[in-house]
């Protein structure tokens, strides 16, 4: 049913802003700068998702959306959507599963050049996915996937792609039951650690991971779950590293992850959804 990531959404205050800090960043353009419905935003293409910068821009329904979300969560994540072949037949198998989705409607974007771009989703009923906004999204209309976006200095020293997506859950078995039995996602580690105090549920979805953590200090409960943040894949750490700290970044240096044949390090302040950890996999660590 659902093949991948399509986007991570944020939601944010100043859109210019925003498009400058993700651009140093990922070290890419956006491919996209535009918007309808009261919002306007920035789409960052990846090969395994795409990050769409939003903030509200006038007068409609979207916009009223995201303002709202700014009011009340302040910047950061405010939707993940789920690439579906079929998105009527996947919002049909999901609502048999207790996920109440939107009907499948149009969504549309007008760049700032006047061009258009056309997609479908369906908005899942935060009620019955612990709180957070989930969108099932369909592939683009005419089956021509988004133009990647451009690297600014060359792809060594750009993000090559997301690695994973961190949600901070209450009750595991609750997400657990959402993100496994009812969405479908791949659950490929269930790990617990008395020294980190924490639980973690790790799904493969097409090929980027959403984690999940749970406190092993305090009970489930039914409280509602949070976005936490985003952890980049790159190639190079080290001239990522140099490239964002000339850029004005607050960032660590670059060390070993605790997973074997990574580096890692975190850009800990200078955009919504920061601290983000960026991560080079498959290395021969000394």
């Amino acid at each position: 049913m659902i093949t991948g990531l399509d986007h991570v959404a944020l939601a944010v205050n100043d859109l210019d802003a925003a498009i400058a800090g993700y651009t140093a960043l990922l070290g890419r353009k956006p491919n996209w700068v535009g918007g309808d419905g009261g919002a306007r935003h920035a789409w960052f293409q990846l090969p395994n998702m795409a990050l769409d910068v939003i903030t509200p821009h006038g007068e409609g329904a979207f916009g009223d959306t995201i303002r709202k979300h700014l009011a009340e969560h302040g910047e950061g994540i405010w939707a993940l959507a789920f690439t579906v072949d079929d998105i009527e037949a996947a919002t049909k198998l999901v609502g048999r599963r207790g996920l109440r989705g939107s009907t499948p409607g149009p969504v549309r974007s007008t760049h700032e050049d006047g061009r258009k771009r056309y997609w479908t989703t369906s908005s899942l009923n935060p009620a019955d996915t612990g709180g957070l906004t989930i969108l099932l999204a369909a592939p683009p209309r005419d089956g021509v996937a988004w133009p990647l976006s451009e690297p600014l200095d060359g792809e060594a020293a750009a993000v090559t792609q997301l690695d994973h997506v961190v949600i901070h859950t209450t009750n595991p078995d609750r997400a657990l039951a959402i993100y496994g039995a009812k969405l479908g996602l791949d659950l490929r580690l269930d790990r617990s650690n008395a020294d980190w105090g924490v639980r973690q549920l790790f799904f493969r979805c097409g090929d980027a991971v959403v984690e999940m953590g749970a406190s092993l200090k305090t009970p489930a409960s039914d409280a509602p779950d949070r976005f936490g943040g985003l952890a980049w894949r790159v190639a190079d750490p080290d001239a990522v590293q140099a490239r964002i700290a000339a850029a004005g970044f607050d960032v660590s240096d670059v060390r070993t992850g605790r997973k074997p044949g990574t580096k890692v390090f975190t850009v800990r302040s200078g955009v919504p959804a920061a601290p983000a950890l960026m991560i080079a996999q498959g290395l021969v660590v000394e």
